[in-house]
């Protein structure tokens, strides 16, 4: 009887430890591959799983988006220039039994395959359209890569530049080509606000001479600026081609008024020499005179 309970105990242990070794949990992002024997026998979803022990062998894969950094690579661009490119890769699992059957290691075949794409797709531009046309060759590196995963069971979601160093010389040649820039710029900026200025002054003076008294005013005004901070002592000078103008109608009335007042006067009597005698001699008639003339 005791050797009896003994066997059953021991039935039991080994039922319940053929049991835990058959248990097997996939969780929800994860996709199980089962192998029976060594052959592919389906896959299975996420929750409890029970798998003949020794028999069966069940792979867990990820569904899960990866995210892969690409080691920098020294690239020599189309225009012959030497750079160091980093980058980073997402990609996922779409079938999970390729991904197992297909190839051994999809991560390190993904790395691998992502530096040489990398290599190929910057050396075929130049230094420029690589620091400025960044999306167009993310683009071009996750075809190429898409082309060659899709046998793997894998999708590559997205490809970014991360890095581009340049040597040292390359940088200051940049920058001093920045600067020259910006100085064109600043130069074109300056001449277009001088000729805007020009043509608002061009305006400016053809009211000024339709209003005369336009630039009166505006003196004035200069002064009532100028004349805010009282420490100052403002010598201010007239227009002087208006003052000239004024000063000779000033000249001219003066003028005209002296020859007005000498037509007006009475002629005065012309005065007679003295006679021998001492005494004055009469004035002559007008008359006479005219006469002796």
């Amino acid at each position: 009887m005791g050797v009896l309970i003994a066997v059953v105990i021991i039935v039991v242990l080994l039922a319940l430890a053929g049991f835990g070794l058959g248990v097997r949990i996939v969780t929800q992002y994860e996709q199980g591959v089962l192998f029976r024997l060594g052959r592919l026998r389906g896959t299975r979803g996420p929750g409890f799983q029970l798998i003949i022990p020794v028999v069966d062998v069940l792979r867990r894969v990820s569904l899960r988006i990866v995210t892969m950094p690409i080691q920098s690579q020294g690239i020599i661009t189309l225009d012959n220039v030497s750079v160091d490119v980093s980058a980073v890769a997402y990609y996922k699992v779409v079938d999970a039994v390729k991904s197992v059957v297909a190839i051994e290691n999809v991560r390190d075949a993904i790395d691998q395959i992502a530096q040489t794409t990398l290599r190929k797709v910057v050396g075929q531009h130049s230094l420029d359209q690589t620091l400025s046309e960044t999306d167009k060759i993310n683009l071009d590196i996750r075809k190429i890569l898409d082309g060659t995963t899709v046998d793997w069971g894998v999708e590559v979601t997205l490809v970014e530049l991360k890095d581009i160093q340049l040597p040292d010389s390359m940088k200051r040649a940049m920058a001093r080509q920045a600067e020259a820039e910006r100085e064109k710029r600043a130069k074109i900026i300056n001449a277009e606000g001088e000729s805007l200025a020009a043509a608002a002054l061009g305006q400016a003076s053809d009211t000024m001479m339709a209003h005369p008294l336009a630039l009166q005013l505006r003196n004035l005004q200069s002064l009532v600026e100028i004349g805010v901070d009282k420490n100052t002592t403002v010598v201010f000078p007239a227009p002087l081609m208006s003052t000239i103008a004024e000063l000779g109608s000033f000249l001219a009335s003066e003028q005209a008024a002296a020859v007005s007042e000498q037509a007006a006067a009475p002629a005065a009597p012309a005065a007679l020499p003295p006679s021998s005698d001492g005494n004055e001699l009469p004035a002559a008639p007008s008359g006479a005179a005219d006469t002796a003339r």
